[in-house]
């Protein structure tokens, strides 16, 4: 019962603001030691795909941060979830503290993507069922961060954003299982929890490590935005004047 009330503190928004300024150096250096080494491994180490020739090594971002868009939405949409449901105001932080970088990773996803469209399919764009969630995907994550703008008092914003993404999350099935129920130009996945790996393990393990990268990338980042989103809604508290203040 002890552990569970210790945990329960970093719930307040003044108590995580210290935390997440403890994490973030650790997240911050971790992403860009990580990223040096996928960098190196995929254009000095990994071999040459025997079909695509040295255009493949887009992957080495574009997969990654395909993965990550998709993962920090639905971190999204389960802060949104904690917050609609029991009011707790550093979820729907978090949640408006991570959207940017999805949208960063969605944008980065679409772009690699045109570049190793464009020799494997002649075409920088195709209406593939790939594709055309991806694009709606990031859409959802800038009509999220546009809602919230748009709404002038705060709590309501966080409750009309939290439910948009929640409305949204069935978007990102439909991303990962689109190239399983319909007939798309998008390659299958190379890398599955239920079979080996298509690839050579020098392309694996770049992979993931550039995925760990984009992972504590997103950690570090979303750190700091939440720190800048506390002091904003903490103003007018004692300790986030102090702060402010002090700056």
């Amino acid at each position: 019962m002890s552990s569970s009330i210790a945990w329960f503190k970093f719930a307040a928004p003044m108590t995580f603001y210290g935390l997440a300024g403890r994490l973030i150096p650790w997240f911050a250096w971790s992403a860009g030691l990580l990223a040096a080494i996928g960098v190196y491994i995929a254009f000095f180490v990994a071999p040459t795909d025997f079909q695509q020739g040295e255009a493949y090594r887009v992957i080495f971002i574009h997969v990654p941060a395909a993965w990550m868009s998709m993962f920090l939405y639905l971190v999204m949409a389960f802060w949104s979830a904690v917050g609609l449901a029991w009011n707790t105001r550093l979820s729907f932080m978090m949640s408006r503290a991570l959207a940017p970088t999805g949208a960063l990773f969605a944008f980065l996803s679409l772009w690699t993507g045109a570049l190793w469209g464009k020799p494997m399919w002649g075409a920088w764009w195709v209406w593939d069922a790939r594709l055309t969630s991806s694009l709606i995907l990031f859409f959802l994550y800038v009509g999220i961060m546009a809602l919230w703008s748009a709404i002038d008092d705060p709590r309501r914003g966080d409750k009309a954003g939290a439910l948009l993404t929640l409305i949204g999350a069935i978007n990102v099935p439909i991303i990962y299982f689109s190239v399983k129920w319909w007939n798309t130009l998008h390659q299958g996945a190379s890398i599955s929890l239920m079979k080996a790996p298509t690839m050579a393990a020098t392309m694996v393990t770049g992979m993931l490590i550039m995925t760990f990268a984009a992972w504590f990338y997103a950690i570090a980042a979303a750190m700091i935005r939440v720190r800048g989103i506390i002091l904003e809604r903490e103003r007018h508290t004692e300790w986030a004047a102090e702060i402010l203040e002090g700056k």
